[in-house]
């Protein structure tokens, strides 16, 4: 089949540099690409195993209640911070 098609400057650049790593001619590289993104669209999402993260519990804290980050920065860095 015989089409016009217009690539963005990015896309244009992309296949470009990919013709002179495979040293291949335009129309098989964009062939390539195409199919190999049809296939990745084609193909069934996969599914992710849900991670968790364990808690743990730490303690109080050793400087206190850390609700104004500014006080806890001044104690943990020193006064030289504010």
């Amino acid at each position: 089949m015989r089409t016009t098609l217009t690539l963005d400057p990015d896309v244009a650049a992309r296949l470009k540099r990919l013709r002179q790593r495979r040293d291949a001619g335009l129309k098989e590289v964009v062939n390539d690409v195409l199919r190999e993104g049809l296939r990745s669209l084609e193909e069934k999402p996969r599914t992710r195993r849900k991670a968790w993260t364990k808690p743990l519990d730490l303690g109080e804290s050793l400087i206190g209640p850390l609700d104004n980050v500014a006080e806890a920065l001044a104690i943990a860095e020193g006064e030289a911070f504010r």
